[in-house]
């Protein structure tokens, strides 16, 4: 039991970085990415989803 908890812990600190990386890399002002990285390290669980379904999203990538 121990063991999924971690891997579970270590499942969700992924997302959440992968999270902050997102948002530090979209197109929002400053003061709307300083928000949203809070609420996804605070919250990590509902911030992540309320993050996926409302978030800014990355800048777009031209090839």
């Amino acid at each position: 039991m121990y063991e999924v908890a971690g891997i579970g812990g270590l499942i969700l600190l992924g997302l959440t970085l992968w999270a902050v990386i997102s948002i530090i890399g979209s197109n929002a002002g400053t003061g709307a990415k300083v928000l949203w990285c809070l609420f996804v390290i605070v919250l990590p669980v509902i911030g992540f989803i309320v993050w996926l379904i409302a978030g800014p999203r990355g800048a777009a990538r031209t090839a």
